[in-house]
């Protein structure tokens, strides 16, 4: 059976755990449905992770298409939230186009936009057209410009605008949200003060459930584990030991051998000869 938004509500009500991971393309998806990993965002972390960016600000309205619709094709029993990217909901009504695009073209189930009190407007239009939406609060990494990359809300009075933004985001429609670089004791408050599921990354154990990026789990870029990443292989060390490997035994000979190819009888290679000896 399919995962739903309603599904992820009922899993905070029952007091289930909920696991969410970001995916970028079909392979990826396919490898998620077959390990049970069935709550999928496409984020626009494929700027960096995927498209070689130094942040979210480049990535467009086509490449979350494409990378949607890749995810789609390969897990059609998960739930796959996309993130809208950067001012391409600045109003209700590019809101709307964006969604457009991403649900009929790309394939997405729901839409996930950064912000709390200024996108209010974009979240209750979307809401009220059947668009399910997904909040995100804390560190906004298309903000980061402004906000700078690290942790959020550490004073009282930033602390009480999360929660108002995420008590708003709830009333204003959002199934769920993502709760980044904010303190654990205060993600923990807000995941209490909202009846929705909050998805924590780096905001510790009291939130609803955890997001994490498809290459910091696997390992599959070179550098230091981020303290929020949880790491549980090196894919990249052995994709690179694979590569070496076979770069040397092609520059050997090795690789192929006979075993590798098809074979056709020597009658037919001395026919093919001869008439392509008549040819010239």
């Amino acid at each position: 059976m399919a995962l739903t938004v309603a599904g992820i509500i009922r899993m905070k009500a029952k007091g289930e755990r909920i696991a969410m991971i970001t995916c970028y393309d079909h392979a990826s998806a396919l490898i998620c449905e077959r390990a049970g990993l069935r709550f999928l965002l496409v984020g626009d972390s494929l700027g960096q992770v995927m498209l070689g960016h130094t942040s979210t600000i480049p990535v467009t309205l086509e490449d979350m298409i494409a990378h949607s619709a890749a995810v789609a094709r390969g897990a059609p029993e998960s739930l796959i939230v996309v993130d809208m990217p950067f001012l391409s909901y600045a109003t209700p009504e590019q809101a709307v186009a964006s969604a457009q695009r991403l649900m009929q073209d790309g394939g997405a189930h729901a839409v996930k936009l950064e912000g709390g009190e200024a996108v209010l407007p974009a979240v209750e239009r979307l809401v009220s057209l059947g668009v399910p939406v997904m909040g995100h609060l804390g560190f906004t990494p298309q903000s980061a410009n402004q906000i700078g990359i690290r942790v959020q809300a550490k004073t009282a009075e930033a602390g009480a605008t999360l929660i108002r933004d995420a008590r708003a985001l709830e009333q204003a429609g959002a199934f769920a949200m993502v709760l980044e670089l904010v303190p654990i004791e205060l993600a923990r408050a807000v995941s209490e003060a909202i009846s929705i599921p909050t998805i924590g990354i780096g905001a510790g154990p009291g939130c609803d459930g955890q997001v994490q990026v498809w290459h910091d789990v696997l390992g599959l870029i070179d550098h230091p584990p981020f303290r929020h990443a949880g790491r549980y292989a090196e894919i990249g060390k052995a994709i690179e030991s694979a590569l070496a490997g076979y770069a040397a035994d092609v520059a050997s000979g090795a690789f192929p051998t006979d075993a590798n190819g098809a074979s056709i009888d020597a009658s037919v290679i001395e026919e093919a000869k001869r008439l392509a000896d008549v040819a010239r």
